[in-house]
């Protein structure tokens, strides 16, 4: 079946897959080799994300059962299990981020609602202290709903400080939830392409991208500053050379234009899908890359 996700754990090297048959592995590297561990996610629908949280000592996985599977490791069976966050979610899950406190978890799903939920599991973590998102963090309590986002939510970013949340949702927009102000929600539309991926690069810069081919910057400096900066790809140049009249006559019948050509002008070929932090911390990255449809992988220095 097709691997829906990958996250890699820096800090310990292990690798976490999940895949449209169900089922996720934990990989581990021994002796040369990556050897597999299955994990009980116990769904009935495909597994769609999935994401280490910061400390590395549990996952989250995202699926189409409406279920989002928060699993940790238990010494004692030397094995993987999970725990279920079900309240309130009705459609697939589509896209997950932590909190920096390592107990907090952002979710993008389907059903148009960006939540963000307590993944506390007090069999190997201390009680967490309160947060600006909430206080009472029992596991699957919801500190964040917001309802109408407008769209699928492809992807969710927690700011370094773990005080604001971006997403970006199927109808061309990008939204930022400030806890510090009341949660209190700044929405930007564009006339652009739907945005599948979205990533903090520093405590007010944001880093979005998807079906335009290309990565975009944002700033958030308060509710209501929610702003374009640029575009960060640069526009490959093309040479045009002289086409005959009948390639001209051809190429408006064809194609309703006087163009000779289908070349995409952006660096990816096709949407990207995901974007990650390759170096640099949250609050000052210093490079990140892409990853798109059209099977390539780009690395980006981002200047401050």
């Amino acid at each position: 079946m097709t691997n829906q996700s990958i996250d890699w754990a820096p800090e310990s090297n292990r690798i976490v897959t999940c895949a449209a048959d169900r089922n996720a592995y934990v990989w581990t590297l021994k002796d040369g080799m990556w050897k597999p561990t299955l994990v009980l996610v116990r769904i009935n629908r495909a597994a769609t994300c999935v994401k280490w949280s910061p400390l590395e000592n549990k996952f989250a996985l995202g699926s189409g059962a409406r279920i989002i599977s928060v699993c940790y490791f238990e010494k004692e069976n030397d094995w993987w299990l999970s725990k279920h966050i079900k309240k309130a979610i009705r459609s697939t899950v589509l896209s997950l981020d932590w909190h920096p406190n390592n107990i907090l978890l952002a979710a993008g799903s389907a059903d148009f609602h960006c939540r963000v939920f307590s993944a506390y599991i007090k069999d190997i973590e201390d009680k967490p202290g309160p947060t600006a998102w909430g206080a009472k963090m029992p596991f699957g309590e919801v500190l964040l709903e917001h309802k109408d986002c407008g769209g699928w939510v492809h992807g969710v970013s927690f700011s370094p400080s773990g005080d604001q949340l971006a997403w970006v949702a199927h109808n061309s927009s990008i939204s930022v939830s400030d806890a510090t102000k009341g949660k209190e929600v700044t929405q930007l539309m564009s006339d652009r392409l739907p945005l599948l991926s979205v990533l903090y690069v520093s405590p007010t810069e944001i880093v979005a991208a998807g079906h335009d081919c290309c990565p975009y910057q944002y700033t958030y400096k308060g509710p209501g500053t929610l702003e374009f900066v640029k575009k960060l790809d640069i526009p490959k140049q093309t040479s045009k050379g002289g086409i005959t009249a009948m390639q001209h006559f051809r190429n408006l019948d064809k194609r309703a234009t006087e163009e000779d050509s289908n070349e995409v002008l952006t660096l990816h070929q096709n949407s990207i899908i995901q974007l990650c932090v390759v170096s640099g911390e949250k609050d000052n990255v210093q490079k990140y890359s892409s990853v798109g449809l059209d099977g390539a992988m780009v690395l980006w220095d981002f200047k401050h």
